[in-house]
């Protein structure tokens, strides 16, 4: 595998962030950052609120995504550390995974991805959504129950796989957990919010609301925003586990850079989605909206993360206004695009009269 041509660059936090605990020394450039914000106007949004979008799905191509923004400095971290192995973890079609395999293709590191999953025998391992990519991009596979947690199955298989890297031929592995969030991940979204700020966002908005898969997104907003003097809201839209996982999380990522009188349950609002079926499994009914806020917007969502989170952002804003600060709504897109390729949208596409448009015009 080739040598790296990424340098790492200097960090220098904001004067805000400057006296934070376990700053990193360096970062990779990665993202395409300044990132637009304009206004989305999705089905089922009414006055008085506004609802605008912040495109972090806009970062990259392959690498796009909010993964893309922890990366550049989880990376960075395992560079300076010398390792030529990047191992980490997450479900079977996990974004994050797919961003760390480009990734560290691009900077000459080995990407070990153990992903959960249901299926039982490796020919049954797909070649479809994010999986295409990690397999065009070289990276080492590994499955593990889907039933296992991070603690049970995911972290030590991970330990594992460095060991025995180590062992056969002599090289440093740097493990990543899953989404990237602990507290190197979590400088990637201080870093966004000081791009927001610059973009008026404290200024313009009252409420910001995102996508909650693993946290460091969470803490890193919540961070930039109490930094700040918290004059906005944060809301963190749950598409899997609870309330009670994420503020611990978030507190353990708080406590390692020196937050420690404030917690995240004073922070973040959680807002648990009242239809939610569990992790990558929709209702028809959020299918169908998914599809909707593509015609009607032209920003498409996936139904694993970003399009249950503005469904349920849409629904709260209807049903418990009183839960936002103010009217004025910024949703940060976090990507996701890539899990829209793996079958789930086919019958669902063909079945809806605005997206069945085909005509054969020769005989």
């Amino acid at each position: 595998m080739a040598t790296s041509s990424f340098c790492r660059i200097p960090y220098e936090p904001p004067a805000w962030a400057s006296k934070l605990k376990k700053i990193p020394s360096s970062r990779v450039k990665l993202a395409h950052a300044d990132t637009p914000i304009h206004e989305w106007k999705v089905p089922g949004v009414k006055a008085p609120f506004t609802l605008h979008v912040k495109r972090d799905d806009l970062t990259g191509s392959t690498l796009t995504g909010n993964k893309v923004r922890k990366l550049e400095f989880l990376l960075a971290d395992a560079l300076d550390k010398g390792c030529k192995h990047i191992i980490t973890c997450g479900g079977i079609q996990s974004n994050h995974c797919r961003a760390t395999a480009v990734a560290s293709a691009q900077m000459g590191l080995k990407s070990h991805l153990v992903l959960r999953s249901k299926l039982k025998n490796s020919e049954d391992v797909p070649c479809n959504g994010n999986l295409l990519l990690d397999r065009m991009c070289g990276a080492q596979i590994y499955i593990v129950p889907w039933e296992g947690t991070y603690e049970s199955h995911l972290k030590p298989s991970m330990e594992n796989i460095a060991r025995g890297i180590k062992e056969s031929s002599g090289e440093d592995s740097y493990l990543i957990p899953v989404g990237g969030s602990n507290s190197v991940g979590l400088f990637g979204y201080i870093t966004v919010f000081h791009e927001m700020i610059s973009q008026g966002i404290l200024d313009n908005f009252d409420d910001i609301a995102f996508a909650c898969g693993s946290g460091a997104t969470a803490a890193g907003l919540a961070v930039g925003n109490y930094l700040n003097g918290s004059k906005l809201k944060i809301h963190a839209l749950i598409v899997c586990e609870d309330a009670k996982f994420y503020n611990a999380a978030i507190n353990e990522m708080l406590d390692d850079v020196g937050l420690t009188d404030v917690r995240s349950e004073d922070m973040v609002d959680m807002i648990e989605g009242p239809e939610n079926q569990g992790y990558g499994v929709s209702t028809q009914e959020e299918l169908d909206y998914f599809v909707q806020v593509g015609i009607d917007t032209g920003v498409i969502v996936d139904p694993t993360y970003t399009g249950k989170a503005v469904k349920f952002l849409v629904q709260e804003m209807n049903n418990h206004p009183d839960r936002f600060k103010g009217r004025r709504v910024l949703f940060l897109h976090t990507g996701g695009i890539y899990g829209l390729f793996d079958g789930r949208m086919d019958n669902v596409l063909k079945q809806h009269e605005m997206t069945n448009r085909v005509k054969i015009l020769y005989d």
